[in-house]
């Protein structure tokens, strides 16, 4: 299968080439940075999810996982219209079998930076609207809602042991997730999974339900 995967230059995104190519399909990766996989059923373009003019023409796409996103730099545009630009162009049509977002456990909670949640919030929203849309195609449209995640990116907190220690005492798994594992999701719901659609699936290790019942001993 043909699969289009934005933000592969780096942490999820690349893994998720990563998995998809190992499976042995074909990918074609959209990211601001230069390629950082090499492969031969691999194809990199250069651009930016904000401007449509930067968008290449390929092939129909039979998987489309939108990843790319920042935190605190333009996130509306990049992580919610980007979002919608980039489905609207590749992922609406007869032959699309999956779409996948990679939202965040903060759409959820609500505990990150204002602009990062509503973005993501919104991702939410536009993946049933996703869903609805293509079902008549048989395609699938979710959210991996992701908590913590191992990634370069992560660093500030994850390289402070006193911050990092207040993160895993809200973590009953008391660890973050490896690219590796994000990966692993990406394909099952966009490849296994054929009935699971429109839902926004929370993956953090329990940190948002990670509530305690008081009562008297």
């Amino acid at each position: 299968m043909h699969i289009f995967i934005t933000g592969t230059s780096s942490g999820i995104g690349k893994a998720i080439a990563t998995k998809f190519l190992a499976e042995g399909h074909t990918v074609t990766g959209f990211d601001k940075q230069e390629a950082a996989i090499e492969h031969p059923r691999y194809v990199h373009f250069v651009g930016d999810v904000r401007n449509k003019d930067s968008y290449p023409e390929v092939a129909p796409v039979d998987i489309l996982v939108n990843n790319a996103g920042i935190q605190g730099d333009d996130d509306i545009a990049v992580n919610l219209k980007g979002v919608i630009d980039i489905t609207e162009k590749y992922g609406i049509h007869e032959s699309i079998k999956a779409v996948l977002m990679i939202g965040s456990a903060g759409a959820h909670s609500g505990a990150e930076f204002p602009e990062y949640v509503a973005s993501k919030g919104g991702v939410i929203s536009y993946t049933k609207n996703v869903a609805l849309r293509i079902a008549q195609y048989g395609g699938t449209c979710n959210s991996l809602d992701f908590g913590g995640v191992v990634t370069d990116l992560n660093r500030p907190v994850m390289d402070d042991p006193k911050l990092w220690n207040q993160i895993m005492d809200l973590t009953p798994l008391r660890r973050w997730m490896s690219v590796e594992e994000t990966a692993d999701w990406a394909y099952f719901m966009t490849v296994t999974n054929r009935f699971c659609t429109g839902q926004n699936i929370l993956i953090d290790g329990l940190e948002y339900g990670n509530a305690h019942f008081v009562w008297p001993e």
